[in-house]
């Protein structure tokens, strides 16, 4: 996650613990909320383009770095919150591995169609703590994450379980190849074939841990009834980290608004 140039640490800060067990529950309060576009604007712009292929994009096109970025991201709607909730669970879990370093292959930048998420499981994120040499202390997250910022019918913690078991059963094998067919044909900047080739043919290396994470990325004021019944997986499955944010879609629209302002303030000054 260094390409993002996030302080992880100050970011882990903004979490509060409100509950580890059966499952987590996590909160941003609403001070700390209403400052997330001033500190993820740039960063969510990142997890779409990176800084170089963005100049790059911009010098060969003679087009402005609004215009490519308006490219890149979703309009406003269920895709913009999904993957909003799918960035803020990577960042989050990335600033619980620090100062751990987190290799993620920021799928949102593989996306055909803007408009949609991308395919496969949400996120998936390498720990290898002695790279270049594999180790039994390497690890991969692989997290299926629901969002919801209104009032409607979905069950996001439900549906957040029931499809983190697609990925426990054949998805993830899935995403990890499909993950090395882009970096053979476009190239990945963040992850190498090789880091993915330590997790797609396990068993040439030591042995490493699979995790597999259901996260709920849920408005405050909605908390209270999604967590209503909720029934924790086995821990030794799969964990359930639920995250409350104040007035979730306000906040992750103005987030959106801020990455693309950043990428025009890149432009002026570059």
């Amino acid at each position: 996650m260094q390409e993002l140039e996030i302080d992880l640490k100050a970011f882990g800060d903004l979490f509060a613990t409100i509950q580890s067990s059966p499952f987590a529950l996590v909160e941003i309060d609403a001070e700390q909320a209403a400052a997330l576009a001033g500190k993820l604007g740039v960063p969510v712009r990142r997890c779409y383009i990176g800084d170089g292929a963005l100049h790059e994009r911009t010098a060969m096109t003679g087009s402005s770095a609004g215009a490519i970025i308006g490219a890149k991201l979703p309009d406003r709607g269920s895709t913009m919150a999904g993957d909003f909730g799918e960035i803020l669970a990577a960042v989050f879990q990335a600033a619980r591995e620090y100062p751990g370093e987190v290799f993620d292959p920021k799928k949102w930048r593989l996306k055909q169609d803007r408009t949609k998420p991308a395919p496969g499981s949400d996120v998936v994120q390498l720990i290898l703590p002695h790279w270049p040499n594999p180790s039994d202390e390497d690890r991969v997250i692989c997290s299926e994450v629901k969002t919801k910022s209104t009032r409607g019918n979905s069950k996001p913690v439900a549906s957040a379980i029931e499809d983190s078991r697609k990925d426990s059963s054949r998805r993830f094998v899935k995403t990890l190849n499909w993950l090395k067919e882009r970096a053979l044909d476009t190239g990945l900047s963040t992850v190498s074939v090789d880091q993915l080739d330590r997790f797609i043919h396990a068993v040439d290396y030591p042995a490493a841990k699979r995790e597999f994470r259901a996260v709920a990325v849920i408005s405050s004021a909605l908390v209270e009834s999604e967590l209503e019944g909720v029934e924790a997986p086995p821990g030794d499955e799969r964990v359930l980290i639920v995250i409350s944010v104040p007035d979730l879609k306000a906040i992750y629209e103005s987030v959106y608004d801020a990455a693309l302002v950043s990428a025009e303030e890149s432009q002026a000054v570059a």
